[in-house]
Formats: C-alpha cells, sequence, structure tokens
C-alpha cells in the first residue's frame, strides 16, 4: 500500500472524470499530479497543488479549478473532509479508519513492503571507491564506501538493476612506483639492508608483507636484474596484493562489488581503447589542436603555452577546453576516464553514477560533458561528491595510530567503533555535507546518538513480544492472533502517528531513489525510532497505553501488530543503509 500513489491514482480518476463531463478541457490530461503529506497536521492529512498546476493549461483560475476537484474528491470513501487552502490548494483529512490498514498491509507485505517497481528493471552503474590500488583504505575513502554501497542497496530496493563497480586505476605512473616500493621491501626480506626509502615511494609498513610473499615466490631469482625485466611481474603481483588488502578492508564494513575494471586493459588489450575514443570524438568535432589559457589566480611556473589536442568540453557547458594529451604524448587522466565512461555505455548503461571524494569536485563538469559526447546525449552521469571527515573524540580533534605510515586507515575505524556506527554515521549526513565523526558520541547509549537509537527501538520492539510470551503465549509475530487483530483499535494520537508515518515508507524509498540520497533513509529511521520511544515512554505515565494489557488481549494484540510493523520498517530501512538491526542491545 503506497497511500500517496493510491490517492494520486484516485486525483488522476477525479481529473479523467471531469474532462469526460467536459468540465475541464481534454488537453490537461497528460499533468502529472501528486499528493505530499502535509507540514501541518491543522490541515489535514494529504495536500495536492493540482489546480495550479492545472489552471494555466485549462485557461482557468486556480481557485476555480480547485473547487471542481474538491466536490469529486469529497466523495471519496475515505475522505472525511476537503478544503481549499490559499490561492488553490486542496488538503484532505482522512478518515482514521485509513491508518491501521497500513499496519495490516505491512504485515501482510513484511520485507516486501515499500518495495518499488519505480526503476523498472532499468540498468544503473554505481561506481564508488575506486581508490589508488597504492595501499590499504583510509578514513577518507570510508564515507564514499558507504554511501555508494548504500545507494546501491536503495536503488535495487526501488527496483533498479544495479551493477557495483570498482574502477582499478593501474595505469597510471603511481603503481610502477608501487612496484619499486615492493622490490625494496623484497629486497629486505632477502636480508639485504636498503636504507631510508626514497621520497616519492610507499614507505608503509603495509608494503613489507608483500616484499615477504615476492621473495617466497621468486626466491632470489629477481635480484641483480634491469628494472625492464622485474619490473612488470612485481607491479602485477603487488597490485593483485594491494586488491586482495583493499577487498578484505572493504568486508570490514560488509562492502563487495559486482565488477572490478582495470584501467590498464583499455590500453593493454588487442585495441587502445583510449586512442579509438579519442578519434571517434575528433569525428564528431569535438576533439581538435589548441592551447589553453593559463590557469586564473594562481602562478604556475609549470604551465607553457603550447598547442595542446583538446576535447571540446565547453560545448556541454564545462569552463574550459580539456587537454587529452600531455606534453610527452602519454593519455591525462581525463582521456582515460573517457574512454572507461564509453566502455560502460557499450555494456549498456545509460545511467550512471559516481561517487567521488571532494578533491575531485572540480572534475564533474568534464566527465558529465564527455558521457554526453561519447553516449550522443543518450547517457546520463550523475556523480555524487563527499566532502571529507574529520575524527573527534570528546568534542576534540582526534588522531589515532597510524599503521599505514602515512594515514589513518578504514580498519583503524571501524576497529574502534565497529561497523554499524561507521555506516550509520558516515549516512546520518547529506553527502555533500561536512561530517565530524565523534568516536564518543557514536558509541554512547542515548538518544544523541542516532545509531543505537534507532538500534535499541528494533531491540525494544522486540522486547515486546518477549514481554507479552510470559503473559499471552499465542501472540507471536507471525501468529493469525497478531497479523490479523483488530487493528481499529489503534485510535491513539500517538498510534496514529506512528502509523501515519509508516504509511510514508514507500514514497519514501521512490524520492530518495530517485534523488540519489539515502541519507533520507537514515533521517526517517531516526524519526520513526523517536515517534516508537515517545508512544513507549507514554505507555510508562499512562497504563491504559501499554503495549501489553494483560487485562485486554485484544487492545495488546493490536498493539503488538503495530509494533511489528514499526520493527518491520526499521529493519528494512537498516537493511539498506548495510546496518545490523538487533534483537537485544548490549
Amino acid at each position: 500500500m503506497n497511500l500517496l500513489a493510491h490517492y494520486e491514482s484516485l486525483l488522476a480518476n477525479v481529473l479523467a472524470s471531469l474532462i469526460a463531463s467536459g468540465k475541464l478541457p481534454a488537453a490537461i490530461a497528460a499533468q502529472r499530479l501528486t499528493f505530499d503529506p502535509t507540514r501541518d497536521a491543522s490541515h489535514g492529512d494529504l495536500a495536492t497543488n493540482a489546480a495550479m498546476v492545472l489552471a494555466k493549461p485549462a485557461g482557468m483560475k486556480p481557485r476555480d479549478v480547485a473547487e471542481l476537484l474538491l466536490v469529486e474528491l469529497a466523495k471519496l470513501p475515505d475522505v472525511e473532509k476537503a478544503e481549499i487552502a490559499g490561492p488553490g490548494f486542496i488538503n484532505l483529512t482522512l478518515k482514521i479508519s485509513v491508518w491501521p490498514r497500513v499496519v495490516t498491509t505491512i504485515l501482510a507485505e513484511g520485507a516486501k513492503f515499500g518495495r518499488s517497481d519505480a526503476g523498472a528493471g532499468k540498468k544503473v552503474n554505481v561506481e564508488y571507491v575506486s581508490a589508488n590500488p597504492t595501499g590499504p583504505m583510509h578514513v577518507g575513502h570510508t564515507r564514499g564506501s558507504v554511501f555508494g554501497d548504500a545507494l546501491a542497496n536503495l536503488l535495487a530496493f526501488a527496483g533498479f538493476k544495479v551493477t557495483r563497480e570498482y574502477v582499478i586505476n593501474d595505469a597510471g605512473s603511481q603503481v610502477d612506483d608501487l612496484a619499486r616500493s615492493a622490490y625494496l621491501r623484497y629486497r629486505e626480506a632477502l636480508g639485504e639492508e636498503i636504507g631510508t626509502i626514497r621520497e616519492g615511494l610507499y614507505p608503509g609498513d603495509y608494503v613489507k608483507p608483500v616484499g615477504a610473499a615476492l621473495a617466497k615466490t621468486y626466491g632470489k631469482t629477481l635480484l641483480g636484474k634491469p628494472e625492464a625485466e622485474w619490473l612488470a611481474p612485481v607491479r602485477d603481483f603487488t597490485l593483485d596484493a594491494m586488491m586482495d588488502l583493499i577487498r578484505d578492508d572493504l568486508s570490514a564494513l560488509n562492502i563487495k562489488h559486482d565488477v572490478f575494471f582495470s584501467e590498464r586493459s583499455l590500453i593493454n588489450g588487442t585495441k587502445d581503447e583510449v586512442a579509438d575514443t579519442i578519434a571517434e570524438l575528433r569525428k564528431q568535432g569535438l576533439v581538435f589542436e589548441g592551447s589553453l589559457p593559463p590557469p586564473k589566480g594562481e602562478k604556475n611556473e609549470d604551465w607553457e603555452d603550447r598547442e595542446q589536442t583538446l576535447f571540446r568540453s565547453t560545448q556541454f557547458g564545462d569552463d574550459l577546453d580539456r587537454a587529452l594529451l600531455k606534453s610527452d604524448g602519454s593519455y591525462t587522466y581525463f582521456a582515460k576516464d573517457i574512454a572507461y565512461h564509453r566502455d560502460k555505455f557499450r555494456r549498456g548503461f545509460t545511467d550512471m553514477i559516481n561517487v567521488w571524494g571532494a578533491d575531485h569536485a572540480g572534475q564533474v563538469k568534464r566527465m558529465v560533458s564527455a558521457v554526453r559526447a561519447i553516449s550522443g546525449g543518450k547517457a546520463e552521469l550523475d556523480v555524487r561528491i563527499c566532502q571529507l571527515v574529520k575524527l573527534y573524540k570528546g568534542g576534540q580533534p582526534f588522531k589515532m595510530s597510524k599503521r599505514a605510515g602515512t594515514f589513518v586507515t578504514l580498519r583503524d575505524v571501524v576497529d574502534e567503533v565497529g561497523r554499524d556506527p561507521v555506516r550509520f554515521m558516515m549516512l546520518y549526513r547529506k553527502n555533500d555535507s561536512p561530517l565530524d565523526f565523534d568516536f564518543d558520541k557514536v558509541t554512547e547509549q542515548s538518544k544523541d546518538n542516532p545509531v543505537f537509537y534507532v538500534q535499541y527501538a528494533h531491540a525494544r520492539a522486540s522486547s515486546v513480544f518477549a514481554r507479552a510470551a510470559e503473559k499471552f503465549p499465542d501472540l507471536t509475530a507471525q501468529s493469525t492472533a497478531v497479523t490479523g487483530a483488530d487493528v481499529s483499535k489503534l485510535v491513539d494520537e500517538g498510534e496514529l502517528s506512528l502509523m501515519q508515518r509508516m504509511a510514508l515508507f514507500p514514497r519514501l524509498i521512490e524520492q530518495s531513489a530517485t534523488a540519489h540520497e539515502p541519507h533520507r533513509i537514515a533521517f526517517y529511521l531516526y524519526e520513526l525510532a523517536s515517534q516508537f520511544h515517545a508512544q513507549w515512554n507514554r505507555g510508562t505515565d499512562l497504563p491504559h497505553l501499554r503495549f501489553i494489557r494483560e487485562d485486554d488481549k485484544a487492545t495488546t494484540a493490536a498493539r503488538l501488530a503495530l509494533t511489528a510493523s514499526v520493527r518491520q520498517i526499521l529493519a528494512t530501512g537498516l537493511g539498506i543503509l548495510g546496518v545490523h538491526a538487533p534483537d537485544e542491545m548490549r
């Protein structure tokens, strides 16, 4: 039961009827009309701006259109009252009997409640993490990892066919430097004194096990050979080891990808896909030879006024055209990124989502323009920027031990507080807002800790059934006595408020998925948990509102049905966020 969609369907029927009777012109039939929950309960339950939307194409005043709609909407069987407000808004107050049906629907649909076919099975590629394979995941990767994974979960729940992708940046000079670092550790593992590792290489202790593994695999056979002979095998060996390390780090957050795409495959196969992409764009007149102006507002001694191979990104809204080749003739990162996204398009993805860190924000326009170009306007790229995370403890900036040698690892943070607090709190702010992560706050057991408060609501709901079983053994969550309970007994204002909140869950899923904003789920869960805890607390002061009424089995069964439905939505929402829904808190 998608309550808002249900009333939008009824509104569409009303519109069709008014058109058929000649009271409204047929030209307005294609208009999309919506209902939303009212912001003020005194204005009713649902509101629509349909009259304002229809007025201009109908050639009428909004209030005149509203009057026509109002007459028909007021006749709907579940409408208690219909009113016109302001310039033509229509507010509906629904009969109390509507809300208990939400509980009945949730119990009937279980984990399917809220699922949507809005995605209609459309393919969408979500690329997230894609950290350089030069070491373990650091805290800066954590937010994007969690955001991308939760967004993929959300899209799948909303009916999209999701591919979770990680592109391995294995074609740049950094992987050669990583191989050189591993080779030093290989020599060290064989007993050689390597001295200070030169600047530009990777000195972290995490490279030592790779060196030891190289020594075990190759023995001394690589010693004394020129770099040209050992670089390629050491690089491949080290990349495999680093990707195993990264996968292990991601598993600490229960994050898995469907596809690991090698950037090197674009140029190491039978065909140079980057060159082919540039050639294709050149045929379209989107690649030309020209020069770029110097960077504005900054001195750059390395800048040189030279003719370059450029992509006409200004034609697609970018502020500058972008270089595709470096001065030495090698490809820029941008050129390789265009070829990579062209490969995505060829794999059938017209919806692409990239999750990037804040340091890549300046590259968004050029990449969006490139995707439009290589797809002939058929594909869209949405880039989600995840802002920085600052670590705190007790309200003060916190520096953890740096096992990686130069940075705080993702594993450090997860080991400190656990998977659930990390995942939930990384989603409890909109992705493009800075996030302060306080180790003390995310582990304290209070309302001020959102992840605790939401998980505690789920555990509390489970405890209600455990306590009910002591008095009424037959009232289990799955028993017909509960699933078939007389929910019309749920008339208290707190109970109605909970049911009204739960009725919004299906629309929330669709809107969050469309907007690519999983943080909305976290906010919603906190609000639902708060209402549930508040209703529990009211029963402490007012015995007749307690969930378990020893003198009234029928009311107890109805309230257990309500509790079960709250617990179901909490479990579903937490599942989308990748957070555990516990039956008890310790």
